[in-house]
């Protein structure tokens, strides 16, 4: 099997030194906020209306897939940092589910969550992308607005991805993904299957997710610390289970090319247990460990 093409979220932010984490304005993104706002406004005035148990069950049922396969898995352990190696068709797999989640097309993660990751290692970071804010101002500004550095780092997407042409369909077409599960869901349950479905989903998953990060970055238990980073990741224990593994914070930001996000005793890791159930059936391979890794500058054990 060929050695797989190896990038981390740093090596994609090519910065200078007059590249700053810190010196910006905030603005509305239009787009994002109507996307989000609508999904969220369906599942508050429809969802309670039209709601079965069979719309409940799928609703849970493709949340779990979504979140744990698509976005856990394809997009942030595969897709971001490479952590492991699968068979093409299995990556496909993986990452359409994770557009489906509804937060992004894969490209658009991948720029996401490097440039986040990147400002989060510099000695000053922008309160947004550091999570500092108030909850509820936090909420609303990552949601529907977005931060314009005044002299951001220079996005380099390595060919693997921005040279793909079923990543380039996904990235043009992600918010059009959910048209033909809406067409299939309305056919099988009627309305409330279409509600629960697609805007009830997209609306927990993405209020979830912006919840678990905003938590994870401000403060909790501690495995790891990364000395020289003006933004530490916290462990969220009682949300290891509903995020399958992703709740590790502290040590994802030590060792974030690892595919195993619980590494201590009694860490709950769904996506981790996934991934041993795909690499048993030969699909998947070259799963990293942090034993497997060479530390990054600054990195600090302060705890089991």
């Amino acid at each position: 099997m060929a050695e797989p093409v190896r990038c981390t979220s740093t090596a994609r932010m090519i910065a200078d030194v007059t590249t700053s984490a810190a010196k910006g304005h905030l603005e509305w993104a239009p787009a994002k906020s109507l996307w989000i706002g609508g999904m969220v406004g369906a599942a508050l005035f429809l969802g309670p209306v039209l709601v079965t148990p069979g719309a409940v069950a799928l609703f849970v049922s493709t949340t779990l897939i979504t979140l744990c396969a698509g976005h856990s898995v394809g997009m942030h352990r595969l897709l971001v940092h490479r952590s492991f190696s699968a068979k093409p068709w299995v990556e496909y797999v993986l990452v359409y589910l994770g557009t489906l989640v509804g937060m992004a097309g894969p490209v658009g993660m991948v720029r996401l969550h490097d440039m986040r990751d990147w400002a989060q290692r510099q000695a000053v970071c922008h309160d947004l992308y550091a999570n500092r804010l108030p909850m509820l101002r936090d909420a609303l500004l990552q949601m529907h607005a977005r931060l314009v550095l005044e002299h951001p780092p220079r996005f380099l997407l390595e060919p693997r991805i921005g040279e793909n042409r079923v990543i380039q369909w996904l990235e043009a077409t992600w918010m059009l993904q959910q048209l033909p599960w809406a067409v299939l869901f309305y056919a099988v349950g009627g309305w409330p299957w279409v509600v629960w479905g697609i805007p009830v989903r997209i609306a927990v998953s993405l209020t979830g997710h912006w919840l678990v990060v905003h938590l994870t970055h401000r403060h909790g238990p501690q495995g790891w610390v990364v000395d020289g980073e003006s933004v530490q990741g916290h462990d969220l224990p009682a949300a290891a289970w509903i995020t399958f593994g992703e709740a590790w914070h502290a040590t994802h930001h030590a060792w974030p090319e690892s595919a195993r996000l619980g590494t201590e005793p009694g860490q709950a890791d769904a996506g981790w247990w996934l991934l041993g159930g795909l690499e048993r059936l030969g699909l998947v391979w070259d799963l990293k460990q942090p034993i497997d890794l060479t530390p990054r500058p600054g990195v600090r054990r302060v705890a089991p």
